[in-house]
């Protein structure tokens, strides 16, 4: 069996050397065939020096370099698309994530048969205000939106059969969702592993609390893909009916009410002094543009060419 090992970086020169070295300790310590991929997310540092070097002394060791910093779904995307390892695992390169942890969440993909095995960081050295008490309650909203018990969505070290990888297209900022983009594709066997998690040795973390403001709208991107994703009219065509009918009885009230003041010769008044004129004409009005937003919706599904939202600059032993 094959080992990838997918970690995308920005900025973490100090950190590299001393990583490659644990992870190929470890690997060389279990016997396992292994390659390393480094995804340079635009640095601008020596980071992508450093990575030349290695891939120079080690055959095992793969980069590539973005034009500039896409964000970290983006270097895994770009790792996925290489990772010819059976089981792939993705860190962190801040010296966070624990290599030594890499034979047990190989172990439950091999023996358990797992489709996918996610970290838990069960005791944390960050801190608590900042990321902390903010990350329970981003875990906690997620569990409750996806239905995948995990303790831990946003832990950077997972373990995955590589056709889940292949077949997962990461984008944006969903990076934290791998899991639930798995479970959405089929992949039901989830599980967890509480893993070490180290405090912080180098440099600075490279994400602030908007992460988390983007992290509960992603959350509501996903929950919303994972239901109509692949059938946008379901969802639009459904309340675009509900507001049309509603917009079309208004209408239908009004023509009735006029038409009745008329055969009994009562005074009537213009239709457009009638607030039910008004609700009549939104509804129709916006019924319409659901049912067009869901008729381009499943246009576009249809015509997406899966695109790729990076470019990428260099690569290395590739």
């Amino acid at each position: 069996m094959h080992i990838s090992v997918v970690i995308p970086l920005l900025n973490e020169e100090e950190s590299l050397q001393e990583l490659y070295d644990w992870i190929a300790n470890t690997m060389q310590s279990n016997q396992f065939l292994y390659e390393v991929i480094f995804i340079d997310d635009g640095s601008t540092d020596t980071s992508w020096d450093i990575i030349n070097k290695l891939s120079q002394q080690y055959s095992q060791v793969k980069g590539i370099r973005f034009q500039k910093n896409y964000g970290k779904s983006q270097a895994l995307d770009a790792g996925f698309s290489i990772a010819q390892g059976d089981v792939v695992i993705t860190m962190d390169a801040d010296l966070q994530d624990s290599p030594d942890e890499i034979p047990g969440l190989y172990n439950l993909i091999t023996t358990k048969n797992y489709d996918l095995v996610s970290g838990w960081k069960k005791k944390r050295y960050d801190n608590v205000i900042t990321k902390n008490i903010p990350s329970k309650l981003f875990n906690w909203a997620a569990r409750k939106t996806s239905g995948l018990s995990l303790n831990d969505f946003n832990c950077g070290l997972k373990a995955y059969k590589n056709e889940v990888i292949k077949t997962v297209k990461v984008s944006g900022e969903m990076h934290r969702y791998i899991p639930v983009l798995a479970k959405n594709e089929g992949f039901t066997r989830i599980g967890e592993k509480v893993v070490q998690h180290q405090a912080r040795k180098y440099g600075v973390t490279k994400f602030g609390m908007d992460r988390f403001i983007n992290g509960f709208l992603d959350l509501i991107t996903i929950s919303f893909l994972s239901k109509f994703g692949k059938r946008p009219m379901h969802f639009f065509g459904l309340y675009g009916t509900l507001m049309f009918l509603v917009g079309f009885f208004a209408a239908f009230f009004i023509g009735a009410m006029k038409l009745y003041r008329v055969s009994q010769g009562t005074k009537t008044i213009l239709v457009t002094s009638n607030p039910w004129f008004y609700i009549a004409l939104t509804s129709m009005i916006i019924g319409t543009l659901l049912f067009l937003a869901g008729f381009l919706g499943e246009l576009i599904i249809k015509a997406n060419p899966q695109e790729k939202h990076y470019k990428i600059k260099e690569k290395l032993n590739l």
